[in-house]
């Protein structure tokens, strides 16, 4: 229950005890109108006597050193409070994708590293020793920054292949079990070193970085940008010879069938390129 001032078209104030529930105001007793400031507050006034009478309210007055002795409890309470949502909004995205992760499938993957970086990439996407900071200082975890750096090799050379058949699967059972579009393009990673070899060299940068040694990235997505494949290229690779070798692969590795589209960049469908995709369609 509260008190509530109505303005009347006659210029006079309404004051009136109200409630309000489901969205909707009642009124409960009307204590009066007035047409001064004085009047109204003497309403209002009255007001809140009946809503302290009907309402069971009592007024309590408390000693100096029980109210401080109240305040102190407020304020212990308050911080506990604070605290609780403190964590429970650190931990409440880690639990949510913790148990899209196990949904997807990637709980297959028998290595509690590769959900650290998972969880941490989504929820505070930063450098690898930056990850190590955050998991430690709001999980608790401690993953040291070169056991990161080692995992990365291990992922690439042990486990892609099961990453990557978890994430196709899931995929198309979002999309009823047919992929039917498939998303290709390229970007490229430089290196802020002079240093070449097999992999890193110079070639057209994206980034605008002609003269450091990079790499050509080629990713294969589906509808909504769920990811599919990806490959690495040799840094001065031309990225209209990156689409088939990826696209071929795919289709080969997961049997997909010859119902689905490419879809990519006019620079990246050249007539050798269109021709390939549909002499490999016939084929398959």
């Amino acid at each position: 229950m509260f008190v509530r001032r109505k303005k009347n078209r006659s210029g006079s104030t309404s004051v009136v005890v109200a409630d309000k529930s489901s969205g909707a105001f009642t009124e409960l007793k009307v204590i009066g109108v007035g047409t001064s400031e004085d009047d109204i507050r003497a309403l209002v006034k009255e007001g809140k006597e009946w809503i302290a009478h009907y309402a069971g309210q009592q007024t309590v007055s408390f000693p100096d050193e029980a109210a401080e002795q109240l305040k102190r409890e407020e304020d212990a309470m308050t911080e506990h409070i604070v605290s609780n949502i403190i964590g429970t909004s650190l931990k409440s995205p880690q639990t949510i994708i913790n148990k899209v992760y196990d949904r997807i499938g990637f709980n297959a993957v028998q290595d509690e590293e590769l959900r650290h970086l998972v969880v941490s990439r989504i929820c505070s996407p930063m450098s690898k020793k930056a990850t190590v900071d955050y998991l430690r200082r709001h999980f608790r975890e401690d993953v040291s920054l070169q056991k990161i750096y080692r995992y990365l090799d291990k992922l690439y050379n042990t486990q892609q292949e099961l990453v990557q058949a978890i994430s196709v699967e899931h995929t198309r059972e979002l999309f009823g079990g047919n992929l039917g579009i498939l998303f290709y393009d390229v970007t490229t990673l430089y290196f802020e070193t002079t240093d070449k070899d097999e992999l890193r060299e110079s070639g057209f940068s994206k980034d605008g970085k002609n003269s450091n040694p990079q790499v050509v990235l080629g990713l294969l997505v589906s509808r909504g940008g769920y990811p599919l494949s990806y490959s690495l290229f040799n840094g001065s690779q031309y990225e209209g010879y990156t689409m088939i070798p990826i696209v071929d692969d795919f289709v080969q590795r997961f049997k997909l069938g010859k119902d689905f589209v490419v879809i990519a960049d006019a620079g990246l469908m050249s007539s050798k390129n269109i021709k390939l995709l549909r002499d490999g369609a016939t084929n398959i």
